[in-house]
């Protein structure tokens, strides 16, 4: 299928772009920043650039399009609530889904399916009562921003295209939405209930929300609304007390109502308010969640390295070559030289063995911020034309581990570096050089991605 999306750099976008494109399908993106886009993204798409409150998408990403996923829509938890934002939020959804399917109105040839998301919010704060898809709206600001919202979606179904509403949950998972911000609290053992605790959390794992949504969009049964939840909402003192378990950390230290209240203003709506939602249509329509209890999700999120203080990066590239190219590319140690900056007067000392093999060591020695460090490297894995891992034997970090894939995609390879390290020093070592370490692999990527597009794309 060619598939439109909005919102495809998102924490859930970004992984429904990836599973959609590792399925096949061709992907075109609406994006303000198209190329920034393609650096976080990086997998095989068309991008345009739009701007959602401005008018329509350009006619020509709209070309023979046979779906179209919007989740594009200003983040509700970044600041406080002023007039000005909160007409920001309603007006990136309502204006934005207005424009977006005004181009779609104009096509001869409509999309099959319009596949949106929505939020529990809909449902106002609802005590202890359980509430389906057939529930009446609540009260509150994210009530009536979604009622707003959803009435612009149903325009789609007035144009004669299957369209499938996915009123989320709180997303759960380790690299972004509401844990990204929870767990280095929890870890520094600050984590507790909000308010009194006895609000309901409707939740989701992020991997169950991704799979929510690609279903909605191959099975033309699914119309309508469907709430995007795991079927086991938690209170929210219980939902802390399981994050802390998972982390083995306490998290017995409460936010009062009233200081939450004071600090976030009426944004203050979205950590005392609760929703008790059940997944009444996705259950009827099938759909088997891989998490539906609260411990299995947050235990699968707060692994080891999370315990342990361990930051993680990912990357992602997409080549026009075969996997077999690229990976041979990549087994040459002395090709590190090439896509590591001259900055980092990067060298190769030794190998231990002819060629890559799990057991392979390699030492070298880069410069960093004007201090040579010495580096030795241990293949842990090496499956050929698939993966390899190495990891720090000794060097600067406590913990590093660098994951390589190699994935056929589209008539190319999709390049996936995952990385995970700890500085020394525990929390100090963090607190003082975290943030500069960061910018460091940050910058080294980036310069790595240009010197793999030159190599593989330009030339």
């Amino acid at each position: 299928m060619k598939i439109l999306m909005t919102g495809a750099t998102g924490f859930i976008g970004s992984k429904i772009a990836e599973r959609l494109a590792l399925g096949g399908h061709s992907l075109v993106l609406l994006a303000r920043d198209p190329e920034r886009a393609r650096q976080l993204l990086g997998l095989p798409y068309e991008a345009f650039a739009w701007d959602a409150m401005k008018g329509p998408p350009p006619e020509a990403a709209l070309v023979d399009i046979d779906a179209i996923i919007h989740l594009a829509g200003e983040t509700i938890g970044d600041g406080r609530w002023t007039p000005e934002r909160k007409k920001k939020i309603l007006e990136s959804r309502t204006v934005g889904t207005r424009n977006l399917l005004e181009g779609v109105r104009l096509l001869d040839k409509k999309p099959q399916a319009f596949i949106a998301a929505s939020a529990v919010g809909f449902y106002g704060d609802r005590g202890d009562e359980f509430v389906t898809e057939d529930s009446r709206s609540g009260q509150g600001f994210l009530a009536e921003v979604v009622r707003a919202w959803e009435a612009e979606t149903s325009r789609a179904a007035d144009l004669g295209i299957r369209t499938v509403l996915v009123r989320l949950g709180i997303v759960l998972g380790e690299d972004g939405g509401a844990l990204k911000k929870l767990i280095p609290l929890f870890r520094k053992g600050g984590g507790g209930p909000a308010g009194s605790g006895r609000q309901w959390m409707s939740w989701i794992h992020v991997d169950d929300a991704v799979s929510m949504f690609v279903t909605a969009l191959a099975d033309p049964r699914w119309k309508g609304v469907y709430n995007g939840v795991a079927p086991n909402p938690v209170t929210n003192a219980d939902f802390s007390k399981r994050l802390g378990d998972a982390l083995g950390k306490p998290a017995i230290l409460p936010a009062p109502a009233a200081a939450l209240k004071f600090a976030l203003g009426e944004m203050s709506e979205l950590v005392l308010a609760g929703q008790k939602v059940a997944p009444q249509a996705a259950h009827a329509a099938g759909f088997v969640p891989k998490f539906d209890r609260i411990e299995a999700a947050l235990a699968a999120i707060c692994d080891d390295f999370v315990r342990s203080g361990t930051d993680t990066f990912t990357s992602r590239q997409w080549v026009p070559r075969q996997v077999e190219e690229v990976f041979e590319f990549f087994s040459e140690s002395k090709n590190l030289v090439a896509i590591t900056p001259e900055a980092f007067e990067f060298k190769l000392i030794s190998q231990s063995t002819p060629r890559m093999q799990v057991g392979t060591q390699i030492e070298c020695k880069m410069k960093v911020h004007g201090v040579t460090l010495k580096w030795r490297l241990r293949m842990d894995e090496w499956v050929p034309n698939r993966r390899f891992t190495d990891r720090q034997l000794q060097g600067p970090y406590s913990v590093w581990s660098h994951s390589h894939f190699f994935e056929p995609v589209q008539g190319g390879t999709l390049i996936t570096d995952r990385i995970r390290y700890r500085l020394p020093g525990g929390f100090l070592g963090k607190a003082i050089a975290g943030g500069l370490a960061r910018r460091d692999v940050e910058k080294l990527f980036e310069f790595r991605r240009k010197k793999i597009q030159e190599r593989f794309v330009s030339s």
